[in-house]
């Protein structure tokens, strides 16, 4: 036994619990801030309007402003400004919404669609080759993983 393998026998499980978190923050900020250069340079677009995009990809009807906060997780304020310029560059419309003539949906254009399809298979080749290193039935086991301790972190409420 090796006085490194030693070492990890004598702390607590916290402590490699731990340091798995860091690493999976380093890697998660560092292919982040990689996304989001690559989305600016090439395609001149940011993260969160990438967000956006993919988000009204997967409800072709549209979604509300509420419903669409609720999908990503951020205040309606967030939101309101990335839609004012995605209708501006032709790429989401907004659209009433029937029963209630106060409130709008708002959903991607065939622009927007297309656009969206480019940034999202440059999205997934940027992700295939920052994971390289993991094969794909590891790419599975390691999200599977991941799946099991989101599950778990719900029932405890994280």
């Amino acid at each position: 036994m090796t006085l490194a393998s030693s070492k990890l026998c004598a702390e607590p499980d916290s402590k490699a619990r731990l340091r798995l978190w860091l690493r999976l923050l380093r890697l998660t900020r560092g292919i982040e801030n990689n996304l989001r250069e690559k989305l600016r340079l090439e395609h001149a677009t940011t993260l969160p309007r990438f967000d956006v995009m993919s988000a009204l990809s997967r409800h072709a009807d549209g979604l509300k402003m509420s419903e669409l906060s609720g999908v990503l997780r951020v205040s309606n304020g967030n939101v309101t400004g990335i839609i004012d310029r995605l209708v501006e560059e032709g790429h989401v419309v907004r659209v009433p919404v029937k029963g209630d003539r106060r409130a709008s949906a708002v959903k991607l254009t065939p622009q927007g669609l297309s656009e969206f399809a480019t940034q999202a298979a440059a999205h997934e080749a940027w992700i295939d080759k920052a994971l390289a290193g993991l094969d794909a039935q590891d790419a599975q086991h390691m999200a599977d993983q991941l799946s099991a301790l989101m599950t778990e972190g719900e029932r405890h409420g994280a």
